[in-house]
Order: structure tokens, then sequence, then C-alpha cells
């Protein structure tokens, strides 16, 4: 049984906006990325599964249970980051932090207490007020008091916004210390190399629905590869796209004749192959041009005027 399943989950609050038919599931030990812009549904799917929410059709569990239903239960086992920090006011960080203890109902102060180390978070910070914090304090806060009671499982929605980036390199290599010790994390977030440092399994989200769901290594050793082809003017350039613009083997993406070159795909087993077409060219320069992360995600979003967070 997967630690978190979500089957189906649906919640419409009209005009388009909401979550739609939404399913995924995290196996224990596993770093589970939800990758989508601002309003895609990525904070709407995670009040869901910290139970804030309730669906209108579908189901949320974590270890089996309905997050919504079973609330304080599981609230008991989840470490939680939210996307926005919004912090009692009246209170220092030290008695957030007494307080969350006690709502977690577990306190561990060798952890708490590492944890502060390595979040560089001082007396001098916690013992002011919170309202008078500034956004990398609190975010720095809320990070320490997720994972202060060593929970199994980690649900964080833009957990490094605000930080700067030496302690987002921090974060991403606490979070794959928690990995190797076997926590289950959902990691939501538009930072690309945060999720690629760190995801086993991506999902991408889109107008709340998602759109693709693949294993991370299968997008870094793809085996469809993209080249970059410079001709010797624009009349080999032209050649090459009339001979071959309908090859079996290769696949031009795009074109530029004003600078002679050509943009394409192939499979790696095709390789040798498309070399053989190219001899038949004068060329220039062919250079391998390996699709990123943010690559793959823009395919999903790049007729859009507006990225929101992304």
């Amino acid at each position: 049984m997967s630690v978190i399943e979500v089957e189906k989950l649906t919640k419409d609050y009209g005009f388009g906006r909401g979550v739609f038919d939404v399913s995924f599931k995290i196996d224990k030990g596993e770093v589970f990325g939800f990758l989508g812009p601002n309003g895609a549904g990525k904070s709407t799917t995670i009040r869901h599964l910290m139970g804030f929410s309730k669906p209108q059709s579908g189901s949320v569990k974590i270890f089996g249970e309905d997050t919504f239903d079973k609330y304080y239960e599981v609230l008991k086992s989840v470490g939680y980051i939210p996307g926005e920090i919004a912090l009692p006011q009246g209170l220092t960080g030290w008695d957030f932090i007494s307080m969350m203890q006690s709502l977690q109902g577990k306190k561990n102060d060798e952890l708490l207490e590492k944890l502060l180390e390595i979040f560089e978070l001082g007396d001098k910070e916690l013992k002011g007020e919170t309202k008078r914090m500034s956004l990398g304090v609190k975010r720095k806060l809320a990070i320490v008091t997720a994972f202060m009671s060593d929970p199994d499982v980690l649900i964080l929605d833009e957990p490094t916004s605000g930080l700067d980036p030496v302690m987002q390199e921090v974060f991403v290599e606490y979070i794959k210390q928690e990995k190797e010790r076997g926590k289950t994390i959902l990691l939501s977030s538009h930072i690309f190399s945060e999720v690629d440092a760190t995801c086993d399994r991506i999902a991408i989200i889109k107008d709340g629905r998602i759109v693709s769901e693949f294993v991370a290594n299968d997008l870094k050793h793809a085996t469809t590869k993209f080249y970059e082809v410079h001709f010797e003017g624009d009349g080999e350039a032209k050649r090459f796209y009339g001979e071959n613009k309908s090859s079996k083997v290769l696949k031009i993406l795009n074109k530029d004749f004003e600078k002679n070159s050509v943009f394409i795909s192939t499979n790696d087993k095709d390789i040798n192959k498309v070399i053989e077409i190219f001899n038949s060219y004068i060329i220039t320069d062919f250079s391998n041009h390996k699709e990123t992360l943010e690559d793959y995600f823009m395919k999903f979003y790049k007729e859009d005027k507006d990225f929101g967070g992304v």
C-alpha cells in the first residue's frame, strides 16, 4: 500500500478554478515532485492532503486513512510547510516552537538543536516576535518546526520561497538525507533545480489537471536526443530541409534559414543513419542539446502568455 494516495480528487471552485480528477500515489522512501505555476492547483491539492478541505469527489489518504476525517491522527505523523507563512502574532520564535511541539505531541530536543544549527536560526532571531521576523527567518522557522518531530511524511509547499540561494542548497541537501532515511516526501515547487536534484517521480499540473507523470531518471536518460546543426550557407540548409522534412529517422523541430540552421530530434538507435545523412551536406557546427526538466515542463506551457509563478 502506498503511503500517500490521491484518487480522482475533484474540487471545483467555478470559472475553471480548482482541481479535477487528480490521481497519484507516493510510496515509502520516495520524493514526489509536484510542478506547476501559481494557480495550477498545487496548493489546493495540498490543502486536501493536509485535511484542511473536503473533496467534492474522490479520496485523499495518508497511511490508508482519509485525511479530512482523521485530521488529528494524520497530522501527528506529517511534517508540513505551507506555501504562504502566516505565523500567529504575539509569540516569539521559541513560543511558536513550543506550541508546535504540543500540537505534534512529540519533543526531540536533540533534533531541534541540530535543525536550528543547520538552518542558522539563533537565539537572537527566536527571541523576536513572529510578526517582526523577515520572510527568510519565518521560512526557516517553518522548516525547523516541520522537521523537528522527525515525521515519517513531509508535505512541502514551495518550501524554499524566501530563502537565499545558499540556504536553498542547504535545504536540498537535507531533503536528500531525509530521503535516504526512508521518509516519504511530496515537494511542490516551481524551482526546477530543486525538483531535479531531489525527486524520484514528477507530476506536472496545469489548469487543475495532471498533464504528465514520469520517472525523473527517464527524462535524464531519455533515448530521444536533440541537436542543433549549422550549415555553410542558406542553400545547404534549405536543401537539407527539403530533402529530410519527411525523414523517418530524424524530426526537424525548427528551421532558421537566416542563421543557416535546423533543430532536430532523433532516437539513439538511429544516430548512425542520421550522421550518414549529414555527410551529404557541408556542416559548420553540430551540437547536442540536452533536454532539461524545464524544457520538458515548458512544452505544456509554451503557448501560454502568462506563466504565473514560473
